[in-house]
Parts: C-alpha cells; structure tokens; sequence
C-alpha cells in the first residue's frame, strides 16, 4: 500500500496590478481523490475549488475587515485511500498552516476528514459527504452541502406513486459502505410510510466486482421498481451484467449514483438509456450567485474550461468556496470561530442551491428524480411532475 501524498499544483489567480502589494491571501485546503478509483468522482472536486477560486479572485477576491484577499488552493491527493486522510488533512493544519478546509469525496473518506476539523477546531465546508451519521456527533465545525444520504430515494418514491401504472412492490439493494447503509435506513422507512412492499431487502460487499448472485435473486423476485445504492463502478458493473443476465424490474430501475453524470452515459452508451436516478442539481439559469451570474452559467464556463459537464459534486464543490467568501466578509476577521460562526448563519442564493445550514450542520437540498433519454438527463420529478418519463422501461430483452 502506498504510503505518503502527492501534492497537486497549487493554483491562484494573482492580480497584476500593484495594488496585490497591499493584498493578502487566505488558503483553503483539501484532499482529494487525484488517482485511484475513484480519481473521475475527485476531479469534479478539485476542478469546482479551483474553478471558484479563481472566479472569486477574477472579480478582486474577498474583503474581510477592509483589507483585500485572493484565495488560494492547497490541494493534496489522498490517492483513493482513506488510511491516508487523517495524515493529509493534519499536515495542511499542522505543516501547511491552511486558513480553512474544504471536504473531500464519499462519506466514508469525510467522516474521517471532519473528525480531523473538529479536533484542531477548524472550519470545514465538504460537499462529499452525505449520511447523517456524518452530523449527528454534535459536532461545531463541521458543514454539509449534500441532501440527506437517508432521503436520496425520497423524490423517487414520491414519483412512483403518481406513475401508470404505480409499481406495487421493490427490491431494495445497497452497498455496505457508510454511504450506502444511511441511504439503505432511510429508505425502508420511506417505502413503508409509501405503502410499497418490499420483496427483497439485500446488501452487498462495497467495491465488489460480480453481482450475478445479486441479480439472480432480484429475477426470482421479479420486483416492479429496483432501487439500488452503490457508487459508480458497482452501478456501471450492476448494469452491464443485468443485461448479460437479462434481469430488470418491471417497471423501473433507479440508482443513487451515476445517471447524473456523463462518465455513467460515456461508459454505457444506449444502456444507459431508461436509467432512473436523482440529483440536486440540474442547471436551468434559475439559481443565481454573485460570481458566475446563474447555474446555467457556471455550467456553460465550466464545460469550455475542462472539457466535460459538471454534475451535482462540481456545483456543490463550487458552493462550499462560495460559503467561505460571504461567511468571511460577513465576519470581518479571519479568526477561525468568528469565520465558523458566521458560516453557521449562512442564508444566500449560490449556483447550486439556497444555503442556509440546520443546527446540525447540513442544508436542506431536495432531489429531483431524473431519467437518462436520449443519452441526456432530463428531470423528471422534484415537488411535482416536471417532464414525461418513458415508462414503463423495457427489459432488456425487448429494447
């Protein structure tokens, strides 16, 4: 196992002009995943810091009690391994001396990242983490960007009971990883209050490779809905064998990660077709920030500047610097509790949702179901019907 880190280029956009003699610099720090395997989730976090940074400093940086600050990045790769989180993450505090943190990818890696923060008592703001288990220690300062990882399946559930027609039973199927057992809790709490049956509630090894035996007991099953947790590699497998094996719901399958993105539609091409899932993000122009102008924009800039669409963790990413420049000037100081304390207060309209933190740390952002059609992500569901979902969806032996 490798051991040590690598640390990426640290990035900030410097202004030219003489007045940066009399400007000063605040750096956020993080660890991400750089490489390893989950390295295609970790660019969307290091690209959204750093594509914010530099927006912010574009437009003169942050004023924090009268005196200008460009933000800087100091981002550190933790290589997909989460044994090396709590050196990194002590190194920026300790060795790196880092004015504030931002999270990492995967509620596993960030349970460990936040006991760091709260032990040396330095904010952090993470858009990678979801579970509730992650704000339910009491802990001050610490700060989430993501829904509930208990209520992912919510918008979905909610969906299926305005279906024609309505699926009547589910097989329920996630990981063991923390991620997935929050969203697994949740949900056999959700589908009981929905009324829906459940006909097979199976968990699997995190990471693992082969699901035929999965799958097989899903096809005995013959489930109307599959709602299935995992991260985006299981998913990509899950599907790829289920159309080997010719196995699908009746009706629909949803999952918790992958359709946003357009790694999941790259991967699979017209398999990804029909595909349920969910995401707090869709752009529209609607949600409007004081930076890049509107959601819609931040997505367009973004595409041009790395070459592929940004999906919910980009937006969330590019959200978490957006706290950090108003909870500063609303603080006036760069001393890290009045910081975390104005963080706490946050109530502003960024590109990726209205925040404003609970008690416990983490915002309120609802789902909105979403369908891949025609190798797009359409919206399907948030609080009403938004769009025609194609469905029932075929199985695979009929598309």
């Amino acid at each position: 196992m490798k051991r040590g880190w690598i640390i990426a280029p640290m990035l900030a956009v410097l202004s030219a002009t003489p007045a940066f003699a009399q400007t000063g610099s605040i750096t956020l720090g993080s660890a991400v995943q750089l490489t390893g395997k989950d390295a295609n989730t970790g660019r969307y976090y290091r690209d959204g810091y750093q594509f914010t940074i530099d927006k912010i400093n574009e437009q003169g940086g942050v004023t924090v009690g009268g005196k200008k600050y460009l933000f800087k990045l100091d981002l550190l790769d933790n290589q997909s391994d989460t044994n090396l989180d709590v050196q990194l993450y002590t190194k920026l505090i300790t060795q790196d001396k880092v004015d504030f943190l931002l999270g990492s990818y995967s509620t596993a890696v960030v349970l460990i990242d936040t006991s760091v923060a709260e032990k040396f008592e330095m904010p952090m703001v993470q858009g990678g983490g979801a579970a509730g288990s992650i704000f339910s220690r009491g802990y001050k300062w610490v700060f989430g960007t993501l829904p509930r990882g208990e209520d992912y399946f919510s918008s979905t559930i909610t969906m299926m009971g305005q279906l024609d027609p309505k699926p009547k039973t589910v097989a329920l199927i996630t990981a063991d990883d923390a991620f997935d057992v929050a969203v697994a809790q949740g949900t056999r709490e959700l589908l009981k209050k929905s009324g829906l049956e459940t006909v097979l509630d199976q968990q699997y090894a995190a990471n693992a490779a082969d699901f035929s035996s999965v799958l097989t007991l899903v096809k005995s099953k013959n489930p109307d809905a599959v709602l299935w947790g995992g991260l985006l590699a299981e998913v990509l497998n899950t599907i790829r064998q289920a159309k080997s094996l010719n196995v699908s719901a009746k009706d629909l399958t949803s999952f918790t990660v992958g359709p946003p993105t357009a790694d999941f539609r790259k991967a699979l091409g017209p398999d990804a077709e029909g595909a349920f899932g969910m995401t707090p993000w869709v752009p529209t122009g609607a949600l409007k920030d004081d930076w890049f102008g509107d959601d819609n924009a931040f997505n367009q800039a973004y595409i041009a500047k790395f070459g592929y669409e940004p999906d919910y963790h980009a937006a969330s990413a590019a959200a978490d610097v957006e706290v950090y420049a108003k909870a500063l000037a609303k603080a006036g100081s760069l001393d890290k509790k009045a910081v975390r304390d104005a963080i706490a207060t946050s109530d502003f309209q960024s590109l990726f949702a209205h925040v404003k933190f609970a008690p416990n740390g983490q915002i309120d952002v609802p789902q909105i179901a979403i369908q891949i059609q025609d190798g797009k992500v359409v919206p399907i569901f948030g609080e009403k019907m938004i769009n025609k979902p194609r469905y029932p969806v075929p199985g695979w032996d009929k598309r």
